[in-house]
């Protein structure tokens, strides 16, 4: 049963207040032991396991997503991100003493994680209990209030989200706010001491835009085409599996699902070969048809999947081969897991961030075109390489820039709580998950503490006598 709680709830009309009440209560959490950020967070942890089919239920209602993908998707990235967190946040939250040379001789220095402040998490529709909860985890641990906005797209789970959380924390703590633009733009407006915001770049941009008024700090997750490159010396059946899951997942609404591949064209047909056998052996194993799988999610809307069928229609109008999949059902909101090769340049395919069942296969001769096609492009989010060549993988790793890369696998990287996820330039500004959201969501505040009398720096006080500017030209040289 949820716990029954009293604190004022916030309609869209009293966001000021909400955020005044949470500003108040920020400044009190400085002062607060770390243990009461170990009791929330093991709070949030019991609402989750004891909401699993209550979680499981509403994401199934927006993407009829399984129960077993809902599971690993959502809940169990949120609940290992907080037993992360429980596990060192002593370690995180505890001053670092700093080293310092002959100059500042009789002095300490150390660096103190202070909570930001008021903060506000903007979570995206793909992902919408991990993305809006793994956030939350990060500036929780940090020792902040924060006010949470799910996307108004996935209905089920943003109301599922607003009750757990409003009904079993006080607001001036921890609040989800429901609602569309309208909501978003009047949030964005109040003056956040951070702002962390997961969506597209577009979006990211007007976050940025309006978080600049108030010269509020931001983590931006953005997202961009993150290729996947296959060369010739690839174990290709495990590199099919790996994309074949990596890609449909959620139904390929995933940020750092491979947005096209590139695969040397002498391996190409038995990668795509492999890629059907797997995407029939993970979906429908029975021989069902898609309509009938239990194990493939749905588009989101209407209206991405509108925006789905029509790149497909494009990309096949300017002369890519349909190779697997194709058929697309609007009133299902389905689309079969699509590949498609020799797919134009000039194609919405491969001009756009897809995210959706379709995956664009092309071929090449040389890696340093493929090289040059990633570098001509923004930075990606993720970039995967499939090589067992390790002067291969060196150099792709190294002439490229991407959030993330991942080698010999597909979307792995994200789960692995001891490393940063973000993105670089257009994909993103700042890091997520374990120390890294920690420290997104703190001060790094530096303290220095200085001896009363006598110090070495007042031996440089003025007046400048030749005594002191040679002491200052030793200093130059070699201090």
């Amino acid at each position: 049963m949820l716990a029954t709680n009293t604190a004022k709830t916030a309609s869209k009309y009293d966001f000021e207040n909400l955020f005044k009440a949470q500003k108040t209560k920020s400044i009190a959490l400085r002062k607060a032991p770390i243990s009461s950020r170990i009791e929330k967070l093991k709070k949030l942890k019991r609402i989750i396991e004891d909401h699993k089919e209550d979680i499981r239920t509403a994401v199934y209602q927006d993407f009829k997503k399984p129960a077993a993908e809902a599971d690993l998707s959502e809940t169990y990235i949120v609940i290992s991100e907080i037993n992360h967190a429980l596990k060192k946040l002593k370690s995180w939250a505890s001053p670092k003493s700093v080293a310092a040379n002959i100059t500042f001789f009789g002095t300490s220095s150390t660096v103190k994680a202070e909570p930001k402040g008021v903060c506000l998490i903007i979570a995206p529709w793909n992902y919408p209990v991990n993305l809006l909860l793994g956030p939350a985890v990060s500036a929780i641990a940090a020792g902040n209030t924060l006010i949470m906005k799910p996307s108004e797209i996935t209905l089920h789970t943003a109301a599922l989200m607003s009750k757990l959380i409003n009904e079993n924390f006080e607001s001036d703590e921890l609040h989800v706010v429901e609602g569309g633009v309208e909501e978003t733009t009047a949030l964005l407006s109040l003056p956040f001491d951070h702002i962390f915001f997961t969506g597209s770049t577009a979006v990211g941009k007007v976050v940025m835009k309006a978080a600049s008024e108030h010269l509020t700090s931001v983590t931006l997750e953005l997202g961009g085409k993150s290729p996947a490159i296959v060369d010739a010396t690839a174990h290709i059946k495990d590199a099919a599996e790996k994309i074949v899951w990596g890609k449909w997942v959620n139904n390929g609404q995933t940020c750092i699902a491979p947005d096209y591949v590139m695969v040397h064209e002498s391996v190409r047909n038995e990668l795509i070969e492999e890629m059907k056998k797997c995407i029939s052996q993970f979906f429908i194993p029975n021989g069902e048809t898609f309509n009938n799988s239990p194990f493939y999610s749905r588009v989101v809307s209407d209206k991405h999947f509108n925006r789905l069928a029509a790149m497909i229609e494009d990309a096949i109008d300017k002369g890519a081969t349909l190779a697997i999949g194709g058929q697309v059902d609007a009133s299902e909101r389905l689309i079969e897991p699509t590949v498609l090769e020799n797919v134009s340049e000039d194609s919405t395919l491969l001009l756009e961030e897809i995210f959706g069942p379709i995956l664009p296969v092309n071929s090449f001769k040389n890696l340093d075109t493929v090289i040059d096609k990633i570098n001509q492009n923004q930075k990606p989010l993720a970039l995967y390489i499939f090589s067992k060549s390790k002067e291969v993988i060196k150099k792709v790793e190294g002439s490229t820039s991407s959030g993330s890369t991942c080698i010999n696998d597909c979307v792995l990287q994200f789960m692995q709580p001891n490393l940063p996820f973000g993105g670089v330039n257009h994909s993103g500004i700042g890091k997520a998950h374990g120390h890294y959201g920690f420290l997104e969501f703190s001060n790094q505040k530096s303290i220095l503490k200085q001896r009363i009398g006598l110090t070495s720096a007042k031996s440089l006080y003025p007046p400048y006598t030749s005594t002191k500017q040679k002491m200052i030209d030793f200093m130059m040289k070699y201090v």
